[in-house]
């Protein structure tokens, strides 16, 4: 007979998986869906990426590439030609130099981020997890048996981390802290004045600085996008950039990220992909060289109309009574605080939080958008604007007729 002990062992999984919340957000897209299932027109905004095609260079480039059979095994971590054209645009664009051997190339930003959770993390250290946060780095650095540490930023300083509640967060446990610039789900951005004492702090501290810089080209009006790695050579040698071609190039199929840092921690990287996913699409990558080192025009086109939706749908957001929200530098997301409506009540319904409010919507307002509980900040909700503008139109005046019901 086997004991009930290592009965309950082959049946239960890793500890580690308990420390992972299921997302809070999968009940409301499981229930939008079943919706549009049923043939009611919901309009979503909880989507994360951009609604224009691919630029037909970039395509095009991919096609050349299956025409080529370039279709087999590339190194572990990238063609050099890609990693020696991201090395080119980081000099090019930011003024900072990399080896080749010093970037990598993985299936997507996200697989960037979780090779370098297990690369850094030693169980039990900490990483500062300023909040807003974007939903999966938690489960990340849990997944690499490490602690986050949140560290709630103010709305009305923007959303952005300031050294003093750096300082105030940071222990002897403290290995890294995760700054995504701009963000997601906020659509903050640090001005280079804003990073400077910052980025001097955190490498004078001695620890990983994770810049998750995925949306930095798609940043508006005059705003100018500095990366953190350019403020000096001691910050650099801290600093591991996250980016790649999703957003920016509308390629979020194509699953390339980047990754630029020090040797020994992109060879880390390295080590734990070898074992995973090995190296990226080789055809994906060829897309990627030509989205990186082809004509640019593209992302200012589809950048252009971003701006214009953010202002149509920020002057709608503000209009709605007792709703605030900070205006975005970037990325293409909205933010509104709407805990004022937080105690009101819809046919007997009170709307407690923002879980309650994304259902609110949903139901009433046939519009789906993520609750801000979900970045770490339950007082507000995510909407995106990287849907037609017709969409928009149309979502914006059906939230502000439900919320006037309440």
């Amino acid at each position: 007979m086997v004991p009930e002990s290592a009965q309950q062992a082959t049946r239960t999984v890793a500890d580690r998986i308990s420390r992972v919340p299921a997302s809070p957000t999968l009940k409301i897209a499981a229930k939008a869906k079943a919706m549009v299932a049923e043939g009611i027109d919901v309009i979503d905004l909880s989507v994360g990426e951009p609604d224009f095609a691919t630029p037909d260079h970039i395509k095009e480039a991919a096609k050349r590439a299956i025409d080529e059979n370039f279709t087999k095994y590339t190194a572990n971590t990238g063609v050099p030609e890609l990693r020696q054209a991201i090395a080119n645009r980081l000099r090019d664009d930011h003024g900072i130099d990399y080896a080749i051997e010093e970037i990598i190339v993985s299936p997507g930003a996200k697989s960037c981020l979780y090779n370098l959770c297990g690369a850094i993390l030693n169980a039990g250290e900490e990483v500062i997890l300023p909040a807003p946060y974007w939903v999966s780095y938690p489960a990340q650095i849990a997944l690499a048996n490490g602690s986050a540490v949140i560290l709630p930023t103010r709305e009305e300083n923007g959303f952005r981390m300031t050294p003093d509640e750096f300082r105030a967060a940071r222990t002897h446990r403290t290995k890294a802290v995760i700054i995504n610039n701009p963000s997601n789900p906020t659509g903050t951005a640090y001005s280079r004045e804003d990073l400077q004492e910052l980025a001097e702090t955190m490498a004078e501290e001695g620890i990983f600085i994770i810049a998750d810089e995925i949306y930095e080209k798609l940043v508006y009006g005059d705003f100018q996008f500095t990366s953190i790695a350019a403020l000096g050579p001691k910050v650099k040698e801290r600093t591991i950039l996250i980016n790649g071609v999703s957003k920016a190039y509308s390629m979020t199929g194509w699953r390339i990220g980047y990754a630029a840092g020090p040797r020994d921690v992109i060879g880390a990287m390295a080590r734990i992909q070898s074992h995973s996913t090995s190296n990226a699409a080789s055809i994906s990558q060829m897309a990627a060289l030509e989205a990186i080192r082809g004509p640019q025009g593209d992302v200012q086109q589809m950048l252009a109309e971003f701006q214009k939706r953010r202002d149509f749908m920020l002057r709608k957001v503000r209009s709605i009574p007792a709703v605030s929200c900070v205006e975005p530098r970037g990325a293409f997301y909205l933010f509104p605080n709407v805990s004022a409506y937080y105690g009101k009540e819809h046919d007997g319904t009170q709307i407690r939080d923002s879980q309650a409010m994304a259902y609110f919507l949903l139901n009433i307002a046939k519009v789906a958008v993520v609750p801000g509980d979900a970045f770490g900040a339950d007082d507000f909700i995510r909407l995106s604007y990287s849907t037609s503008m017709e969409k928009i139109e149309e979502a914006m005046r059906r939230i502000a007729d439900a919320m006037s019901s309440l």
